[in-house]
């Protein structure tokens, strides 16, 4: 399931983005029963629990004990909630990895940092990255990782690529944890079961396996599919050191291409 952003009316989803209390009817008087922030939050913690799926104006009305007419006076429609939901929730990333004395050390932390939040809230993986939300939030976070990255000197276009390289990255790599959590949970076979279950056939049904796949059947013979931890599925656990060795590899090469435009 894939969805897209920034759908609603453009002039009231941003007024909504950008001006602090706007769509909430402040006014004197007594507070309303509801507010823009209140929906917002509901419609965070189902999207959480449920999935994109379970997200409808009627489920969030109903968790805050209202209909879902009641909730159209603040928030227009599901696609403008999406919008708020998705840049309320990049407010939670870290914004300063001054700490670290090194670039790469900082990329690493931000990597790690925006894989956990994903996996804290993997229903952001399923909104498109083809249209920006333009919330504050949103640049912000884009802000936090050209900032680590201004430290490198390169031109600007090289930084704007990056950028778009590392958020890729993670985005696309974490995706698959947050995958096989929401295909167990769904299934309820466990990814180690669905594999043990059908590998098993392969040696009967695929007997000359070896003979047509000699590449992977050497990396077989040669330990390389078998992980330490038992205790963690070993789809997750192979994604966490696919994730580790790939990032390595990434800042290895943005390395080259900083040491390349220093003798140019």
């Amino acid at each position: 399931m894939v969805v897209y952003a920034a759908q609603g009316d453009a002039r009231r989803s941003m007024g909504l983005l950008w001006r602090s209390g706007a769509g909430d009817h402040s006014r004197p008087g007594p507070r309303p029963a509801l507010s823009v922030e209140m929906i917002v939050e509901a419609g965070i913690a189902i999207a959480d629990a449920d999935g994109m799926p379970g997200l409808s104006m009627r489920a969030v009305g109903e968790r805050l004990g209202r209909t879902a007419m009641a909730l159209y006076t603040y928030v227009a429609n599901k696609n403008e909630l999406v919008d708020l939901m998705y840049d309320r929730t990049l407010g939670e990333l870290p914004t300063d990895y001054s700490g670290h004395r090194e670039w790469r050390a900082a990329v690493t932390a931000w990597a790690w940092d925006t894989w956990d939040f994903h996996l804290r809230h993997p229903w952001l993986l399923q909104v498109s990255q083809a249209r920006s939300v333009l919330g504050p939030n949103e640049f912000q976070s884009v802000e936090t990782l050209a900032v680590i990255l201004a430290r490198l000197e390169l031109p600007a276009k090289e930084v704007r690529r990056l950028i778009g390289t590392l958020t890729t990255y993670v985005r696309g790599a974490v995706r698959l944890v947050a995958e096989a959590r929401a295909a167990q949970a769904e299934t309820g076979v466990s990814d180690d079961e669905w594999w043990l279950t059908r590998s098993a056939l392969l040696q009967e049904l695929a007997p000359d396996f070896g003979e047509r796949y000699p590449a992977l059947t050497k990396m077989e013979s040669e330990r390389a599919f078998q992980l330490e931890d038992e205790t963690v599925p070993y789809l997750e656990q192979e994604a966490r050191e696919t994730f580790r060795s790939g990032l390595a590899t990434v800042l290895d090469g943005i390395e080259v291409a900083v040491r390349r435009a220093r003798i140019a």
